[in-house]
């Protein structure tokens, strides 16, 4: 019974900084879609002031489309890279 409570607490020994490296390298397309998120949202907040004519809400759509559309191809890419 202490050996279950052993295997258990191994698990919390972990730091952040070991657990983010671990679990990236089990899924490496996460952290890709995450980076890839961030810099569309990134790149849209910088040409948000240069839209020109384009209304702020179809501004707003295309960088969403955007943004969503990086994260399912990483995450796509990832299933395909597991399998």
């Amino acid at each position: 019974m202490s050996s279950d409570t052993d295997v258990s607490l191994s698990s919390y020994d972990e730091d952040q900084g070991s657990k983010l490296i671990r679990k990236a390298r089990e899924a490496p397309f996460v952290p890709i879609g995450t980076a890839g998120f961030a810099a569309i949202v990134a790149y849209g907040l910088y040409k948000w002031k240069n839209r020109g004519d384009t209304k702020m809400s179809v501004h707003l759509i295309h960088m969403r489309v955007a943004a969503q559309g990086f994260v399912v191809g990483a995450m796509t890419l990832g299933m395909g890279y597991s399998m």
